[in-house]
């Protein structure tokens, strides 16, 4: 096992774990309470997926903590950041989700809990999710914190799950069940909490044992409206999503849900 270590204010964080499974690298975010993310997790992320693929190995899965996945941006970090932090910060979360798509290698989202939000915009571009069986949620919520789903990200969700159902849990930001996010398609197998990384790697066994020539170049097709996603006025979408995050409603909202997160917590 290794351990990547990030600078933050000073201290050393070792936000990421990875474990290696024969050709098959799991990269386990290991940021206590909940794995939210930051700028700096996320380019890390992104170095070490793109890592896995350089150092020859044939499969990457994505894990978080038991019971937690990743509950998305940290928001209460992110509304004390200036506008360049925060326009670094959503260029890094646009970069890794490219790496995540465009990925040469599978990558399987071992979802070990709860995945609101940015935890779900992580699963979305993988090739596979299997999700942890119990009282968890899941879905894409910033609505319901002030925040318009980015185009992006909306095309993720309809590619799984088709467009209507894409409109119905997007435009309400609902958080649903692994039972219900099954049935929808946005996750693709349910594990009990404790199996979910083996089942995420007997997924890639499976897949790496088929003829590896065919399985990549219909994967590379079978990808390939992911490639036009990323591909179609990117920087023009991100100035749109950098400008809603600053937009006095949305702020207004994202700060009334800090101060009722600090109360939970007191």
């Amino acid at each position: 096992m290794q351990h990547i270590d990030l600078r933050s204010s000073a201290k050393l964080l070792c936000m990421l774990l990875t474990h290696d499974h024969g050709n098959v690298r799991e990269i386990q975010l290991n940021r206590p309470p909940v794995n939210a993310l930051t700028a700096e997790l996320l380019v890390a992320l992104r170095d070490n997926i793109e890592r896995a693929a350089r150092d020859d190995f044939r499969a990457v899965i994505l894990s978080g903590t038991p019971g937690r996945f990743s509950a998305g941006l940290d928001v209460p970090l992110l509304l004390e950041l200036d506008a360049p932090a925060i326009t670094s910060l959503w260029r890094a979360l646009y970069g890794l989700l490219q790496s995540i798509a465009l990925s040469p290698i599978p990558i399987v989202a071992a979802i070990t809990g709860h995945a609101p939000a940015g935890g779900t915009v992580l699963a979305l571009f993988c090739d596979w999710r299997v999700m942890a069986e119990g009282d968890y949620k899941i879905g894409l919520n910033e609505v319901q914190v002030g925040i318009p789903l980015p185009p992006v990200i909306l095309g993720g969700l309809q590619r799984l799950v088709g467009h209507r159902r894409a409109e119905q849990l997007g435009v309400s930001g609902a958080l649903i069940s692994p039972r219900e996010a099954l049935g929808v398609g946005l996750v693709d197998e349910l594990s009990p909490l404790e199996e979910v990384v083996k089942q995420a790697r007997q997924w890639c066994m499976r897949t790496l044992a088929l003829p590896p020539d065919a399985m990549i170049l219909t994967r590379a097709e079978a990808r390939a409206d992911l490639r036009r996603l990323f591909q179609t006025g990117i920087d023009a979408e991100l100035e749109i999503v950098i400008a809603n995050w600053w937009a006095p409603p949305t702020q207004e909202t994202l700060r009334a849900l800090v101060t009722r997160l600090k109360k939970k917590t007191n």
